[in-house]
């Protein structure tokens, strides 16, 4: 038997499978950075695309802060402007009030009965002023009473200035009244 040699052939054929092996680990890492990578640039480009849709979304939202800060100043003024509306309108309504206050108190101020002072606050009145009796004074304040635009006589003050014969001061409180609200009242009642 002839005797032939057979090692250089698998050392030749181990060192081709060790470079196969080599390349294939070689091409195996090159896929694998380049799947890597991809993936890698996808991630970035989910980010990019979430910041600029972030932005937008702030761009938005500072918009709409803007709209809704515009809404409430318009909304203040259109409260401003109906509070100065309610005020005319009220006004208004009682610009024959004061007319009638003042031809009412003359009507119901009885002989004898004097007043000094007259304040008005809201619809309160305050009355000053000087009666020849405490009679004078009941007189008037039920013709308060009985008044159509006077009511809720109250006396506060009565005194009297020196002797016997002088009049008496007093303050009386009443209340501003319309013909229309009394009305209401006695129907309530």
């Amino acid at each position: 038997m002839a005797r032939i040699n057979l090692l250089p052939w698998r050392e030749e054929l181990r060192k081709q499978k060790q470079q196969d092996f080599l390349t294939g680990i070689g091409i195996a890492v090159v896929i694998t950075c380049l799947i890597l990578a991809g993936v890698y640039m996808y991630i970035e480009g989910l980010k990019e695309y979430q910041q600029h849709r972030n932005q937008m979304l702030k761009n938005e939202i500072s918009i709409v802060n803007r709209k809704i800060k515009e809404i409430k100043d318009i909304e203040e003024k259109k409260n401003q402007l109906l509070t100065k509306i309610d005020v005319i309108q009220k006004l208004q309504e009682s610009r024959p009030e004061i007319v009638h206050l003042f031809d009412e108190l003359a009507k119901v101020t009885p002989d004898g009965v004097h007043l000094k002072k007259f304040v008005q606050s809201g619809s309160s009145l305050t009355l000053t002023g000087m009666a020849q009796s405490n009679a004078r004074v009941s007189a008037y304040m039920r013709a308060i009473e009985a008044s159509p635009w006077l009511m809720n006589p109250k006396l506060s003050v009565i005194k009297r200035q020196g002797q016997k014969g002088s009049p008496n001061d007093f303050t009386m409180m009443a209340q501003q009244g319309q013909e229309k609200d009394k009305k209401k009242e006695e129907g309530k009642k």
